[in-house]
């Protein structure tokens, strides 16, 4: 199993309600893909986007 370096998200609030990690499929976030989950639940579901998808969610289109 690859060891996934998880990286929480600057927006996510103190209060511990609204926590997000990201985490790049091969580890170089220009390349394949991103994944996202709730940093509560670590061993719930993932959601993986493109980076093409992550750029467009993150930056803008």
């Amino acid at each position: 199993m690859v060891h996934m370096v998880w990286r929480k998200s600057s927006f996510s609030g103190t209060s511990g309600t609204s926590c997000v990690e990201v985490a790049w499929s091969d580890h170089r976030p220009a390349v394949d893909g991103v994944l996202i989950r709730d940093s509560k639940n670590p061993a719930g579901p993932v959601l993986s986007l493109p980076a093409t998808a992550w750029r467009l969610l993150v930056v803008g289109g």
